[in-house]
């Protein structure tokens, strides 16, 4: 058996130190490293989770409501999970476009009646049988509301008047009166474009066929 004196004990042990210490650091790296890997696919999917956004939709579809979406979506895909019925006029909509958190999606639907389904030319009048003529206005106007020469007149229109409008659902007809009680009359046709959901393309489509007057 080796006999060491106590200098050289002292150098082995120091030896054995260096030994278990550098072992320990090591072992500590790895468990560090460890965690780190898995950390960022903690993070990334908490992450998923956050990127989610809220979105309404209603007007042509099977289910209105309040629906959450993935961000970097499509309106298509919020449209998608509402169910666009039959009567729902796409082409209308930038359906490529992304959505964003809050975003109020309005799917119109498509024009009113088909004038050659009456049998009756849009902006003629037609003989009763009474000896008065009865104008028969373009599809989109309705009596009551409309206005002498067959335009919608925005703020005395009805739900059912306003639905005849293209672009307009039930429900944006609705969000149009709800507007118009809380702020009063519409001053002009241009002031449409502050109810929520009535965005340029769908007024440029209307334009044409409401008044204020």
């Amino acid at each position: 058996m080796i006999q060491l004196d106590r200098r050289q004990q002292l150098i082995v042990l120091l030896l054995v130190g260096v030994i278990l210490f550098s072992g320990g650091y090591r072992l500590a790296q790895i468990k560090e490293k460890s965690s780190e890997k898995v950390k960022p696919a903690l993070d990334s999917a908490e992450q998923n989770k956050d990127k989610e956004v809220t979105v309404h939709v209603f007007g042509a579809v099977a289910k209105p409501g309040v629906y959450k979406v993935s961000q970097g979506a499509r309106v298509i895909d919020a449209i998608n999970m509402a169910g666009p019925t039959g009567e729902a006029d796409l082409d209308s909509i930038k359906l490529a476009a992304k959505v964003t958190d809050g975003q109020d999606i309005s799917v119109p639907s498509k024009a009113g009646l088909d004038p050659a389904a009456v049998g009756v030319t849009p902006g003629t009048s037609t003989s009763t049988g009474t000896g008065r003529n009865v104008f028969t206005a373009p599809a989109g106007a309705k009596s009551g509301a409309a206005a002498a020469n067959g335009l919608v007149n925005i703020n005395t229109a009805g739900q059912s008047e306003l639905d005849t409008l293209p672009g307009i659902g039930p429900a944006l007809a609705q969000r149009i009166i709800q507007y118009r009680e809380a702020n009063g009359a519409f001053q002009s046709i241009e002031d449409l474009k502050n109810v929520s959901g009535i965005g340029d393309k769908n007024f440029e489509n209307m334009k044409d066929k409401i008044t204020v007057r």
